[in-house]
């Protein structure tokens, strides 16, 4: 990872901006999920660390315009860069780390190019959905699923097949975990933005609903309702929820256990990609403790 931490800092210290400097000293690096991915499976190719370092570059230019779009202040805890700086700076940010990462990408593998890239335009095709989606209550589980592929799973399936695409391996495999991966860490984050406190998540809880996001607990949940409380849940969408409101959908939650309904799906990928990786013990442990975090 330190290699990859110096590969990130080459190629935003190659852009030769110093407000480009700053602000991307700015953001919080996060998990790394994906860069870690990459390490794992090409861990003896010399050039996995500058593919990790590319796809974090595309994966912080992609939470930075997911910002603007959400009207977001704060991201993992900290002010974003459209708070701090403004939607058009986060926006022109975000471009520029898309573009630096392109540069670097062509010269790899043609194959390997083309998995990246592809998936950049899949993640874009999700964000474009989910606002779409936001404009109304959805109840569609497999609209959602598709939605949630796009704009999270894509890359970490792309860095995952990337990866064993360097190294010799077998791509399909891999590209089954990290798609599986990627879902089912959503899907898990999305259970978390209801069961866990604003001071644990560095938002509100049960922001998405705010926000206009049907996730499964929340689509789960319309289908187990009568008619009355559908209208209520529908009647609640995308609007600032009282003390009541929220009482009354966690209640209505745990009546119906469409959290552990959600978990139960997320375990379900989980244990379709722990398959596909079974003689891997350390991306096996990867899921593991995905499937277990807090945040």
């Amino acid at each position: 990872m330190d290699r990859v931490e110096a590969q990130i800092e080459r190629l935003i210290q190659e852009i030769d901006y110093d407000e480009v400097s700053r602000l991307f000293a700015m953001l919080s690096g996060g998990k790394r999920l994906r860069a870690k991915l990459i390490l794992k499976i090409a861990k003896e190719h010399e050039d996995a660390p500058l593919l990790a370092a590319i796809v974090e570059l595309i994966h912080a230019a992609s939470l930075l315009h997911d910002d603007v779009i959400d009207e977001a202040m704060t991201r993992r805890g900290k002010a974003s860069v459209n708070a701090t700086d403004g939607s058009k700076t986060a926006v022109m940010l975000g471009d520029i780390l898309y573009s630096k990462a392109f540069t670097e990408l062509v010269h790899f593998d043609k194959l390997v190019a083309q998995t990246i890239s592809a998936s950049v335009t899949d993640l874009s095709k999700g964000e474009m959905m989910d606002v779409k989606m936001a404009e109304s209550f959805n109840s569609d589980e497999k609209k959602y699923l598709d939605m949630l592929y796009l704009k999270t799973a894509t890359l970490i399936e792309a860095a995952a097949k990337a990866s064993a695409i360097l190294a010799g391996k077998n791509a399909a495999a891999y590209a089954l975990y990290g798609k599986n991966l990627g879902l089912s860490f959503q899907i898990i984050d999305d259970i978390l933005d209801i069961t866990s406190d604003e001071a644990t998540l560095g938002k509100p809880a049960m922001n998405d609903f705010v926000e206009g996001k049907c996730t499964l607990p929340y689509i789960y949940l319309y289908h187990a309702l009568d008619e009355q409380d559908k209208h209520r849940l529908q009647s609640l969408h995308a609007k600032e929820l009282s003390n009541e409101d929220t009482l009354w959908l966690k209640e209505q939650m745990k009546h119906y256990q469409t959290i552990e309904k959600s978990f139960t799906l997320a375990q379900k990928l989980s244990n379709e990609a722990q398959a596909a990786m079974h003689e891997d013990p350390e991306l096996v442990a990867i899921l593991e403790t995905m499937i277990k975090r807090n945040y």
